[in-house]
């Protein structure tokens, strides 16, 4: 058995982060109890079972929790071999949704593969993707970061094909969104420049701000329906039954709450108010059901998730497996603050799941992979 565990990893036996462990358990049965409370009312309005969108997030939630023990036990350091191939595999994979017959299509916007009676998202195989390619090809050109082309300007060029992909393609720039800002985090903590970051991001911004100063003044923008969500953020009320609605039910939601909830299972905004609850705007029903201390019980597990993870990565053994695991961490902090803040009418609406909680099997299933390379890599410092 020790010969066969060696073959795995060689630190396989070590203890890993237990408290991570339990708290990834801990979000996943809160997540599984809300898909359930959640999904009840639209499940059987649409399938006739109220239980349909539970029984299959908690079979891939037990399906994950499997995956995750195993990848735990894979030696992380095996992705590095492969970083190349997996880079081109995680942008190439995002155009099978082209495919005729393999696209999916929902409201208009074709981010899904469907085989069979499955159906994913390709974009969640390219993050984890991409924190491989990124965490590998810094590591192997770490001697350059401190120069502005090939250190600063080359490796955000490998990001225009996905990002491309991803914009043009599948319309989908919260994902788009997500994967820079992971990307940035990573090339920061490998050490690229900070001026270098301000630089691009003083550009860039003065670029974006132009851009839709431009769509406002010449009327192109009319119908994008982006700017309306934009437009919509700063007064929901104005069109509070058009691109306003999500955001209104969701508040009307959330201060129902109060600071103890209506309790589980009482929601009244779950009843075909708030359009697919279980998704993006599961937070909303928590609120609801659970109140402020509910909400601030999972907020303070995700902390625990991202302060573990960057413990993990502040004492790997490697600037490889620092990279990896600071660019799952940041995942999962990223995709929790922007759903939150945009349920809570912070931000303009934009399509985020809320990790462990939003509807969605295989994204839960990858999201439980991600955490297994994690718990690896905390095993490669059992003090951690």
């Amino acid at each position: 058995m020790q010969k066969k565990a060696k073959k795995i990893s060689k630190f396989a036996n070590n203890q890993f982060d237990f408290i991570l462990c339990i708290t990834v358990i801990l979000l996943l049965a809160l997540g599984i109890i809300m898909v359930l409370s959640a999904s009840a009312p639209s499940a059987l309005s649409t399938t006739g079972n109220s239980y349909t969108y539970v029984k299959k997030q908690l079979i891939f939630a037990i399906a994950g929790i499997f995956v995750m023990l195993f990848l735990s036990k894979v030696d992380y350091r095996f992705y590095k071999k492969y970083y190349w191939y997996i880079y081109f595999a995680s942008w190439l994979i995002l155009l099978l949704v082209a495919v005729p017959g393999l696209g999916y299509s929902v409201k208009g916007a074709t981010r899904w593969i469907k085989l069979g009676g499955f159906q994913f998202q390709p974009s969640e195989l390219t993050k984890i993707g991409l924190i491989i390619f990124f965490a590998g090809y810094l590591t192997d050109h770490k001697d350059e970061l401190h120069n502005f082309g090939k250190g600063f300007l080359k490796p955000l060029c490998f990001l225009l094909p996905p990002i491309g992909i991803l914009f043009f393609v599948q319309n989908h720039l919260s994902v788009s969104l997500v994967i820079c800002i992971i990307v940035i985090v990573i090339m920061f903590i490998a050490g690229s420049r900070l001026k270098h970051f301000v630089i691009v991001g003083v550009i860039g911004i003065s670029l974006l701000v132009g851009g839709f100063g431009f769509l406002q003044i010449s009327g192109a923008g009319e119908d994008n329906f982006r700017l309306d969500r934009i437009a919509t953020y700063f007064d929901p009320w104005a069109d509070a039954q058009g691109t306003g609605y999500q955001t209104v039910q969701s508040l009307y939601a959330i201060g129902s709450g109060g600071m103890f909830g209506l309790g589980l299972g009482d929601s009244k905004q779950k009843y075909l108010y708030i359009p697919e609850p279980h998704n993006d705007f599961i937070f909303s029903i928590l609120a609801e059901e659970l109140g402020f201390m509910g909400c601030l019980i999972v907020i303070v597990l995700f902390a625990v998730f991202i302060w573990r993870g960057i413990l993990i990565a502040m004492r790997s053994t490697d600037l490889y497996g620092t990279l990896i695991a600071i660019g799952i961490t940041t995942q999962v902090a990223v995709q929790a603050i922007i759903n939150i803040a945009v349920v809570t009418g912070t931000v303009p609406t934009t399509g985020m799941s809320l990790p462990f909680f939003s509807y969605g099997g295989t994204a839960l299933l990858l999201l439980l992979a991600n955490v297994g390379i994690l718990l690896n890599i905390s095993r490669s410092n059992s003090k951690v």
